[in-house]
């Protein structure tokens, strides 16, 4: 069967190091085993896209192509195959794999392709568009009273950061934990912290404005770092912190230097680091690793390991109950036309929570 529309907006990249282009791109003309027909309503924004625009993985083998990976939509149409959604449907766009086929990325044309058919690649999610055709393992169905915008941030940010939590830092009440980095993720790993009654909860960032929607989340103690090095601020945490380091250090930043300061920072007997952050392709770091034999441990984290229609739902009941506070993390609002800018002010630390992208065609 015909999809119901063949063309729709979207932002492209092109070129590593240069902004997207926003421009028409042709959708498949039919829907292959597994895939599904959104409608974007909203998506977030993610350091992610930062780094693969910038390269942090070296050079891009599949450019042109579409990004983005956190968002909120409706089902337009299924392809043959998908049994957990259905058109009308409200469903939370992620990037970690879910319940459902696997499917094959969409095969996408754009007239400004240099591809061989005018080809534009695209992952098995992207979300940068106003319509996106999906694997159907990166949906999962969200309750109709859950906003669309609220549910595009359980596509990235609260599940990973609440899965760094539980499946990676392993916390536990009284613990301590020390943040490096305290943006979408960051904030989520902090609240998840308060969640479990860690304490105490240290939030390190270079911008007070982030610093002070940490607090708000349950941060019990805020460094800002501008201006020190990651020595000198690991140096001024473990005073605050007293002999022994903390159970569990987490960066966020995915820089050399900071990562050996969070594993400096980390208890020798028990202590946890955990990587969120992803360094640069050609970025080494120097550990002294004696204290792996004694029980410290270091992990690199892959979306708090997070299992979308497993969490999704347990997080959406904490949301119900009062006990997970989303409405601050929205804190900037964009119009697909204005992405670069919104790249732009999340680089240059503007945005403090999550900033938006919203797609719906009255937003």
């Amino acid at each position: 069967m015909a999809l119901p529309i063949t063309t729709t907006t979207a932002a492209v990249l092109v070129e590593q190091q240069q902004p997207l282009v926003i421009d028409e791109i042709q959708l498949p003309e039919v829907l292959d085993a597994g895939q599904v027909l959104v409608e974007v309503q909203h998506s977030g924004v993610c350091g992610s896209q930062l780094g693969e625009i910038a390269g942090v993985k070296g050079p891009d083998p599949w450019l042109p192509h579409l990004l983005g990976h956190e968002g909120g939509a409706v089902v337009l149409e299924v392809g043959p195959g998908v049994r957990h959604v259905r058109p009308g449907e409200r469903v939370v766009m992620h990037w970690r794999k879910g319940e459902g086929i696997d499917a094959a990325p969409a095969r996408y044309r754009w007239r400004r392709s240099p591809l061989e058919g005018d080809r534009l690649n695209s992952g098995c999610v992207t979300t940068f568009q106003r319509h996106a055709v999906v694997s159907e393992n990166r949906l999962t169905r969200t309750p109709d009273d859950v906003p669309l915008d609220v549910a595009a941030l359980f596509g990235c940010p609260v599940t990973t950061g609440l899965g760094v939590v539980e499946n990676n830092a392993m916390l536990k009440p009284g613990e301590s934990v020390v943040v490096w980095g305290a943006g979408g993720v960051g904030l989520n790993i902090i609240q998840g912290a308060a969640l479990v009654s860690a304490n105490p909860i240290v939030a390190i960032d270079l911008h007070d404005n982030r610093l002070q929607l940490a607090a708000r989340l349950g941060a019990t103690h805020t460094v800002n770092a501008r201006g020190l090095s990651p020595k000198d601020t690991a140096e001024h945490i473990a005073e605050l912190l007293g002999a022994g380091g903390a159970d569990a250090v987490i960066d966020n930043t995915g820089r050399p230097d900071v990562i050996a300061a969070c594993y400096g920072l980390t208890a020798p007997r028990g202590g946890r680091t955990v990587l969120v952050g992803v360094p640069k392709h050609d970025a080494d770091t120097t550990l002294h690793t004696l204290p792996l034999h004694f029980d410290q441990t270091l992990v690199g984290s892959h979306g708090g390991e997070c299992v979308p229609h497993r969490d999704i739902p347990r997080y959406l009941k904490l949301v119900a109950a009062g006990k997970l506070d989303l409405t601050p993390l929205i804190t900037h609002r964009y119009r697909l036309k204005d992405i670069n800018r919104a790249l732009d002010e999340l680089r240059d630390g503007t945005v403090t929570g999550r900033c938006m992208i919203d797609l719906a065609p009255n937003a």
